[in-house]
């Protein structure tokens, strides 16, 4: 029951991700940034930070493949990348405090990482011409500061639903 109930709130995050995007896409808010939700993945780092290590692997993987085929021209990238976060992410909760002020940072941390990723990609394969400088200004910025918002809403009801769930002594 508990994976169903983990699968189903992974797509409820999946969906709620594309329609906030819809809604706020272009010039919601008037100017010309580029606001990018990143909720399917804040939800990757939660479960890895308090559920398992591996159940966020295999939920970054599965649904980095779904995110690739949906709306990615490069496939593959996010079912990498996701996992890959989610392993690095496991690495620095052993070290760092388990507190819910430092799975945040480390949430929006990892969520700037995967941008900044994305966009070198993108470079790499001239998807883009966009500079750094103009890409921190339009893009990252507004992006990190939507996510946070979103980080700072939704870190505790997920921390409680993953303990509810008790998804710690899985896979580890």
């Amino acid at each position: 029951m508990r994976y169903f109930i983990l699968s189903f709130i992974a797509l409820f995050f999946f969906v709620f991700e594309s329609i906030f995007a819809q809604i706020f896409a272009g010039d919601a808010f008037g100017g010309d940034k580029i606001l990018v939700p990143h909720f399917m993945m804040i939800f990757v780092f939660f479960l890895t930070m308090y559920g398992s290590r591996k159940l966020g692997m295999l939920y970054g993987a599965i649904l980095g493949l779904t995110y690739d085929v949906v709306y990615t021209e490069i496939l593959g990238i996010y079912m990498f990348l996701l996992p890959f976060l989610a392993y690095l992410i496991s690495k620095c909760m052993r070290v760092l405090q388990n507190s819910l002020l430092v799975s945040c940072l480390i949430a929006l941390l990892f969520t700037a990482i995967l941008e900044v990723v994305i966009f070198q990609m993108n470079v790499i394969l001239s998807f883009t011409d966009m500079g750094f400088g103009e890409f921190a200004d339009r893009r990252l910025l507004p992006t990190l500061l939507l996510n946070l918002v979103f980080i700072i809403i939704s870190c505790y009801p997920l921390k409680r639903v993953f303990e509810k769930l008790d998804l710690q002594g899985e896979t580890d």
